[in-house]
């Protein structure tokens, strides 16, 4: 097998369980004017095709706001901005309806392709709009009326449901109905915001023209929950600010994940939601990483972190019924449902003292110092327990506990229950640390 053949493979089975965990689910893809003005746009379509052919359930929901401002420049005509969002007159809601329509028609068509050397091939999918959001008007602020400039009032999630379970791809746009049968140009965020909370979708994806959320250094956040987001929203400004406040917004009202994503890399979409680290922002209900206690249900994910350790004997070997006894002593770091290390901790309470066994961090997540922050969970562990010494048996690793303030010990100091089934023929370093 080549190594290329090799990677495919790889890839493959890791993004099995997310194929798995997407099926079914209902996600809100937000797409802005500008990633439909944007060469990548083909590649985006053959993407949201795939997800519909894996049986996830889509709502698209587009803008057009260099599309408008490109029909404004052509008819001469120009709209005033108050903090940020267009005052709507009637000469300029037609250039809104204009350029929402040809997008609608792009969009249809991008998704009914069926050429034979495009990725859609064979795809049969089916994409129905129409008058699934009401709107109302915002009427006038600080003086300013702002006329056909809308919100939303009202998303007809009943009516999606029912599209969505009979396979179509939904798709929304800018422009919302009035009860009494005016049209309103509102926020695309807003309203990809108001269909995520609505039909409670799992994800509400964002496209953008940056990689993600950056720190002040220019850093992105591979991942981070929407309460610590919310503090970075004053320094962000423009598409940045609209989008992180979308999701933020989506993230308050219930909806676990929002995800910011770059229009212009190819295979954004596709990174993102079937490997680990994505490709974006991931923006979150919760701890998207956390280390806490282990449950029974991580007995499955525990062994399947170990086992490799156990065949090259760096473990000894634990049977599932050993660690289901055992797994109150278990720490394990989650990563979005995936157990990628895991440590123990057995005390011996009448000598004060315990054992640290098992500590694993999965290979590709080595970095970041996991391994350290299992060792301090367990250490404070050991010490709410009352322990004032833990120590380690390794045959491998003696140097990094060394280096974690670990001194080289003897069998003779361990206590009595463990010194009678310490196994001499394995010759384990016997390293202790004072708590």
């Amino acid at each position: 097998m080549s190594e290329q053949q090799q990677q495919y493979v790889k890839f493959f089975r890791q993004s099995s369980p997310y194929i798995h965990a997407h099926h079914g689910k209902t996600f809100v893809i937000t797409l802005g004017g500008e990633a439909l003005a944007h060469e990548n746009l083909t590649n985006i379509i053959n993407d949201i095709a795939l997800l519909n052919s894996l049986g996830v359930r889509l709502v698209l929901v587009h803008g057009a706001r260099p599309q408008i401002e490109e029909r404004l420049k052509s008819r001469k005509l120009t709209s005033n901005f108050v903090n940020g969002r267009r005052v709507t007159d009637r000469q300029c809601l037609e250039s809104v309806m204009d350029a929402v329509g040809n997008l609608r028609a792009r969009i249809e068509s991008k998704l009914s392709l069926g050429l034979v050397n495009s990725p859609m091939h064979g795809a049969s999918i089916r994409v129905i709009s129409g008058n699934f959001v009401t709107a109302r008007p915002i009427g006038v602020i600080n003086g300013t009326d702002f006329l056909h400039t809308g919100e939303v009032r009202k998303v007809d999630q009943e009516a999606i449901n029912q599209q969505l379970d009979s396979g179509y791809i939904v798709l929304l746009s800018c422009l919302g109905h009035s009860p009494t049968g005016e049209l309103f140009n509102m926020e695309v965020e807003e309203v990809a915001t108001n269909a995520a909370v609505s039909l409670k979708a799992e994800k509400l994806i964002l496209y953008s023209s940056q990689k993600g959320l950056t720190d002040g250094q220019g850093n992105i956040f591979n991942r981070i929950p929407y309460l610590e987001a919310s503090q970075l929203l004053k320094s962000q400004d423009g598409e940045m600010k609209r989008l992180l406040t979308s999701a933020i917004k989506a993230c308050e009202a219930g909806v676990d994940r929002a995800q910011l994503i770059d229009y212009r890399q190819d295979g954004s979409l596709l990174l993102e939601l079937f490997t680990r680290d994505g490709s974006g922002t991931l923006i979150s209900r919760d701890r998207y990483e956390e280390i806490r206690e282990a449950t029974i249900d991580d007995v499955g994910g525990i062994l399947e972190l170990i086992q490799p350790l156990e065949q090259k004997g760096i473990l000894r070997r634990r049977s599932r019924k050993e660690l289901e006894r055992e797994i109150k002593l278990f720490r394990v770091i989650s990563l979005d449902g995936m157990i990628i290390g895991c440590a123990a901790i057995h005390p011996f309470n009448g000598d004060k003292i315990a054992e640290l066994a098992c500590l694993v961090v999965h290979p590709e997540y080595r970095q970041d110092n996991r391994g350290d922050d299992l060792l301090e969970a367990i250490e404070e562990q050991a010490r709410q327990k009352g322990m004032e010494n833990i120590f380690v048996l390794t045959t491998r690793t003696k140097h990094w506990f060394l280096e974690r303030g670990f001194n080289e010990s003897g069998p003779e100091n361990l206590p009595k229950k463990k010194r009678e089934s310490y196994d001499s023929g394995r010759q384990s370093n016997v390293l202790l640390k004072a708590l």
